[in-house]
């Protein structure tokens, strides 16, 4: 207990003095996952709100690899991204391996069909007349995308805080295609691993705690974005 006591301890005295290295994975994993879910919701938000609302054959195989493609590893989705990205791959010239694009890249992917797959169930649940009005009334199809995703925003958020939540606690492909290179591509939760198997148990313990208060405070939101609806 000694241990766990003067680790917490230690812990708390690092986030609190900034030290630069905790700072530094806490900040990069922030951008990094805004980024990623930012791309995500640029391309999935439209992809899953058409899904909805388009009838064409094979929509029903589509949802279906949409949410299969929620429950893949993120090692997996690691490999595919070394694939790419490393030297004999069809992307090495980019030379983006090791490098935070590297890892939003990865985490787009990981963030893509979640959002997608979220959006497209908040949109298809929605009440038909909705678009029967919008219809009626000579709306864009813009302004129809527009009218579906505000009438659905409920789900829409839920789906973008998990993308989020998700993307900010994952490590495979951090470790795999960012390298957990100090002062470039090192997070939270590669940060996290490196320095307790270095035995450096208090840092370690800091950055768990930060990946903890984050997941927590993504949980809060969703947990008060679920009520909001109700209430009203």
């Amino acid at each position: 207990m000694e241990l766990i006591w003067d680790g917490l301890a230690e812990a708390f005295r690092l986030i609190a003095t900034f030290d630069p290295l905790v700072r530094g994975a806490a900040l990069r994993t922030l951008w990094v996952s805004l980024t990623s879910v930012a791309i995500a919701t640029a391309i999935g938000l439209p992809f899953g709100t058409a899904l909805a609302r388009i009838d064409f054959a094979g929509r029903g195989v589509v949802v279906l690899a949409l949410r299969a493609s929620m429950a893949v590893p993120t090692v997996f989705v690691g490999i595919l991204c070394y694939s790419l990205f490393s030297r004999r791959g069809p992307l090495g010239p980019t030379e983006l391996l090791y490098t935070p694009w590297a890892i939003v890249v990865g985490e787009v992917l990981l963030a893509l069909p979640i959002i997608a797959s979220i959006s497209h169930g908040a949109v298809k649940a929605l009440d038909p007349r909705v678009a029967e009005t919008a219809t009626t009334l000579g709306a864009s199809r813009v302004r129809r995308w527009c009218t579906y995703v505000s009438e659905a925003r409920l789900g829409v958020m839920l789906g973008i805080l998990t993308a989020f939540a998700r993307c900010a606690t994952e490590l495979g492909i951090a470790m795999m295609v960012g390298g957990n290179i100090k002062g470039r591509t090192r997070t939270l939760s590669t940060a996290t691993a490196l320095e307790t198997s270095k035995g450096e148990f208090e840092r370690g313990l800091a950055m768990g705690i930060l990946l903890l208060v984050l997941s927590l405070g993504v949980t809060a939101l969703i947990v008060a974005v679920s009520r909001e609806e109700p209430e009203r």
